[in-house]
């Protein structure tokens, strides 16, 4: 059964099931020499792959200050030119970044840090209004993120914004905006069938937020295209890992990772899908508060993800039969030479 459409929280806002992750097309940016982007990437294609996802009904498209430097929130707006009241632009703030150099530069969790960075997203993506604004500090202190939420309201008031969330992995982070926050509508936290987060969808769940998916596919991982002898290049964050990213180690897909997508593969595509759309109806069946925003450069990246929505959710036969292939690696712990370089893997941080 076809799913297009799921509302964005308690805010009412209607989005498409399905999103776009705009974190790729800001191009190259770093924090010293480590990489922080996926690589060149051809800002032309990047417009027709924003307007071919429109054109296919996907309306959420999600980005960060920070991506590119800047640079990404510039080529999303060049592609909603004309179309803007088509879109749900949800953008990010929190982390530091010089254009010029497009180098990231650190973090400012200050109120009038929030004022300024709105005021520049506004005018990078060509706007009046940001749909959904996001806190990008995925670990910031709950106080000192609640210090932020009377900035967030007067934004509101004023039009600038419409709703507000925060980006991070953290049930008590979330579950902070989701008790106290008027206008919180959404958290955005890593989902995908690779790993659950069960005590974020309950958070959610008790307050009435979407849950946003970040790296749905793994972060390619799902996109069924690498193998164990994979190598990626050192201009793309997965080929110089940061610590915060569990996906890839030593620029090759992480082993423990790809077992589990060895063992979902057949139960994912048993009824035509492709794996990456299998991918994302696991999401959609596991809670009608989902919208996952797979990451795309192309516009065949576009067309394999969009036709997802045809296909909609799991039927749940399908979806039973992956949970049961993945309980035995859910409840097992990681064999010692798998284990990520981190001390333990807990919980991912994730910069992006």
């Amino acid at each position: 059964m076809a799913v297009t459409t799921r509302t964005l929280g308690r805010s009412g806002i209607e989005v498409s099931a399905l999103g776009m992750g705009c974190w790729a097309i800001g191009g190259p940016w770093a924090e010293g020499s480590q990489p922080l982007g996926w690589g060149a990437v051809d800002d032309d294609e990047s417009v027709r792959a924003i307007r071919h996802a429109l054109d296919l009904g996907v309306t959420l498209f999600d980005t960060a200050d920070t991506y590119g430097a800047g640079h990404g929130e510039r080529v999303l707006g060049r592609a909603l030119a004309g179309r803007r009241d088509e879109a749900v632009i949800a953008t990010k703030w929190g982390w530091t970044f010089d254009e010029a150099t497009r180098q990231a530069t650190g973090d400012d969790p200050s109120p009038a840090y929030l004022r300024r960075a709105v005021a520049h997203s506004l005018r990078r993506l060509g706007t009046d209004r940001i749909d959904l604004y996001q806190l990008h500090l995925a670990d910031l202190p709950v106080p000192r993120a609640e210090a932020l939420v009377g900035t967030l309201e007067d934004l509101v008031a004023e039009g600038l914004i419409r709703a507000y969330g925060w980006s991070t992995d953290r049930p008590d982070r979330a579950a902070a905006f989701g008790r106290d926050a008027r206008h919180a509508t959404a958290v955005q936290h890593t989902l995908s069938v690779l790993r659950d987060a069960p005590e974020l969808l309950a958070v959610c769940d008790k307050y009435d937020l979407a849950s946003v998916n970040r790296g749905p596919l793994g972060m390619g991982l799902l996109s069924g295209k690498y193998t164990a002898g994979s190598t990626l290049p050192r201009d793309d964050v997965r080929g110089v890992a940061p610590g915060w990213l569990e996906w890839f180690r030593g620029g090759r897909p992480a082993p423990e990772w790809l077992r589990r997508v060895t063992a979902v593969r057949a139960a994912l595509t048993a009824d035509g899908r492709t794996l990456a759309q299998g991918a994302l109806g696991w999401l959609w069946a596991r809670s009608d508060r989902t919208v996952p925003i797979p990451g795309c450069r192309t516009v065949g990246q576009v067309e394999e993800n969009a036709g997802a929505l045809r296909r909609g959710p799991l039927p749940a036969d399908q979806f039973a039969e992956v949970e049961r292939q993945l309980a035995a690696l859910r409840s097992a712990a990681l064999r010692d030479a798998d284990r990520p370089h981190r001390p333990t893997p807990g919980l991912p941080t994730a910069r992006p």
